[in-house]
């Protein structure tokens, strides 16, 4: 976790922010939003809610005294109190992909396996940059689809000693993640003081909130554990091809999710999530890292603070098949506006390829390389006395060199950010080194950084307790 306190970059005026005001307001009021587990709309009407079969619509301002009621910051445990972290405010958190069925590792293309998973948990758990491995970091293909949340939730807790995320496919998934960080942290009083789950919990857009979404959201609302209500857009497919029309719609489904939550128990932790993008108007396809998805994200930032509410959103999107240029180039293009937005939550912030179908391993390296020069780059510059290096002046004089000043041997070690990928060797080192591109390298750094694993410790009554819930699960679900 960092402290982002460079200014923020807000681009929308007054008139701006009045008008998505007015457009929201007005999907929520008179079209509405779709729930689709009864008991939502149950309790929706209960709380005084226009209900018209699965279609629920709002007082704008019923919405708001609701998302009044949840924290603007709150903490959230790790297994390691070093890797506790804060959302909200300045502070920047920063996990790895999620979702993809697939992975590349060099050029080769396959259905990501358990190992791949456990790999990439051990790659989170060595890079202090990255506050968490995730959540479903690549779905672990080779494992019985019933009972799997709990081996990726196991590899979490044991091979990392970081903070993870929680299960949304099934309300049942969610109970089992819950139950299992319980016995992790010393039971559910523990985690309902101090969370220790963060889950991704997206809208089906346009204005839908599906069943098992909304039923894990409920899970997770009743043990006090964060959701990130996530509008899921693409513009020109979820969302009208404009990028104020689809910030009000986002701004809809985030506050009516959030609203939710408040209606479940007031006063848990949120998160106003954002997921914008745009397709290509030729192709269909989706598109990452592109202009209009950094405008959102600047945008949505804004109006997160506006609402006094945490914000995920950003990460290192791109729409590349390799570790190439392009994929270097629409990472940039999605990394900086995060920063510059001061995003709380950052998920994708390594190894998001493909548009999100591939966890690349040497991807996962280089975003990381990244993610340090950008941490690096927002760190405000200190300017004192020894900064100013007036005697480093003296010792030079005038048309000389400062290599060998005190000064500089004082603080050579430390005095720039040094890559680990990028190269600034000559071409007769690079060439006698064997050539090797940046993605070469980054994937020789795979391999170090696996190799030098350490597992962190684990008490060893809470392991075997962990051991015992996993076992009797899996027996209970895949018999």
């Amino acid at each position: 976790m960092i402290r982002n306190r460079m200014p923020r970059y807000e681009i929308l005026g007054p008139e701006a922010m009045a008008t998505l005001d007015l457009g929201w307001r007005r999907i929520v009021s008179e079209m509405g939003v779709q729930f689709a587990s009864p008991w939502a709309v149950d309790m929706l009407r209960e709380a005084g809610q226009e209900v018209d079969g699965e279609t629920v619509r709002f007082d704008p301002d019923w919405i708001l005294a609701q998302v009044a009621k949840a924290p603007r910051e709150f903490d959230m445990r790790a297994r390691n109190p070093k890797h506790d972290v804060h959302l909200g405010g300045d502070a920047m958190v920063f996990a790895g992909v999620y979702g993809p069925p697939f992975v590349r590792r060099g050029e080769v293309r396959r259905d990501a396996t358990y190992e791949d998973f456990r790999n990439f948990c051990k790659l989170a758990q060595s890079y202090d940059a990255l506050d968490s491995v995730g959540g479903v970091v690549c779905e672990p293909n080779d494992l019985s689809l019933d009972s799997r949340h709990l081996d990726m939730a196991y590899a979490q807790a044991t091979l990392t000693d970081k903070m993870f995320m929680g299960n949304v496919v099934t309300a049942e998934n969610a109970r089992d993640v819950i139950r299992m960080a319980e016995i992790v942290h010393g039971g559910r009083a523990a985690i309902e003081e101090r969370p220790a789950l963060i889950s991704l919990i997206n809208c089906n857009s346009p204005l839908r909130w599906d069943d098992r979404m909304l039923d894990s959201l409920r899970e997770y609302a009743l043990a006090a554990q964060p959701v990130i209500c996530t509008p899921f857009l693409l513009m020109g497919a979820m969302s009208p091809v404009t990028i104020p029309a689809s910030l009000a719609q986002q701004i809809a489904e985030a506050l009516t999710g959030i609203a939710l939550v408040q209606t479940i128990r007031p006063g848990a932790p949120v998160v106003f999530g954002s997921f914008l993008s745009n397709i290509d108007m030729q192709s269909g396809s989706p598109q990452f890292g592109t202009p209009e998805s950094g405008i959102g994200l600047l945008a949505t930032g804004q109006i997160a603070r506006h609402f006094g509410l945490p914000f995920r959103g950003g990460g290192g999107l791109n729409s590349a098949h390799t570790a190439d240029f392009q994929a270097g180039f629409q990472t940039l293009m999605t990394m900086m506006p995060t920063m510059l937005a001061g995003t709380n939550f950052v998920l994708h912030a390594a190894g998001w390829l493909e548009g999100g179908l591939v966890a690349g391993y040497e991807k996962f390296v280089l975003d990381v390389e990244v993610l340090e020069s950008l941490i690096h780059q927002f760190t405000p510059v200190e300017f004192g006395e020894d900064e100013l290096a007036f005697d480093a002046h003296v010792e030079a004089g005038h048309g000389g060199h400062f290599l060998g000043t005190a000064h500089t041997m004082q603080h050579f070690r430390d005095c720039f950010y040094r890559p680990w990928v990028s190269t600034a060797e000559s071409f007769d080192r690079w060439t006698r080194n064997g050539s090797k591109q940046a993605d070469v390298r980054a994937l020789d750094h795979v391999d170090k950084r696996l190799d030098a694993y350490v597992q962190p410790e684990m008490d060893p009554q809470v392991l075997a307790e962990l051991d015992e819930f996993v076992a009797m699960r899996k027996t209970e679900l895949d018999g």
